[in-house]
């Protein structure tokens, strides 16, 4: 992970990667589908598209044995590239989302619980440019880079993202791009639901911005 300059003082906001920015599920099944044929195990894969979000690892003890489970994510992590990438579009509004914050004078980056090479693959391949990625972290996890990079806010589909936003201090924005509907993520502490998903976020951003600096410029007694 790279630290922050200290003396960057450009807000920053952060961003999930699948299901938020991408949507990942056709190459997810397709990776899944070829660590079937490659290990000869039984998986539910709509069962798994259907709950995206938690640690690669996490869904393997699903179907593998303690002692399988390293193997198994391996293999999985190995094929994706060939896999996962190629049929995973970006997900509507993803671009514009990212080039908005930069638009305004910040910094957008990518926290996702994503393998980072593989996460890198798919910004390269669908040329969302961001300009940070940290990946491996998962929910409350998540925190520690947002904190590490400033960022204020940060835009996720599923409620481990609402959760690793408020532990960092961030604004918690949610779309209901993921397994959860608006309602959930509401019910979850989401600070804000764009319910039209990221096609929404820059005019929301451009106003979050217009009342910070609206406050900022307020007198104090």
């Amino acid at each position: 992970m790279t630290p922050l300059a200290r003396t960057d003082h450009r807000f920053t906001v952060g961003f999930d990667l699948d299901l938020t920015l991408v949507d990942s599920r056709p190459g997810i099944r397709a990776a899944y589908e070829a660590l079937v044929a490659a290990t000869g195990t039984p998986i539910d894969v709509d069962l798994v598209i259907g709950r995206l979000g938690p640690p690669l690892k996490q869904e393997l003890r699903n179907w593998f044995p303690e002692e399988d489970v390293e193997r198994a994510n391996a293999v999985y992590l190995a094929g994706y590239p060939e896999h996962g990438i190629l049929p995973s579009p970006a997900m509507p509004g993803a671009r514009e989302a990212v080039a908005a914050v930069r638009e305004l004078g910040g910094r957008a980056i990518v926290v996702t619980a994503k393998n980072p090479r593989n996460a890198r693959l798919h910004l390269e391949h669908l040329d969302i440019r961001a300009d940070e990625l940290v990946g491996d972290l998962w929910a409350e996890a998540k925190a520690v880079a947002l904190r590490e990079h400033g960022a204020s806010v940060y835009v996720g589909d599923h409620v481990g993202d609402v959760r690793g936003a408020h532990t960092a201090g961030a604004v918690a924005v949610a779309v209901p791009t993921g397994p959860y509907g608006a309602a959930e993520l509401r019910a979850e502490g989401a600070d804000v639901v764009l319910e039209g998903g990221l096609a929404e976020f820059p005019a929301w951003l451009r106003a979050h911005r217009a009342g910070y600096a609206a406050e900022s410029t307020v007198p104090r007694a």
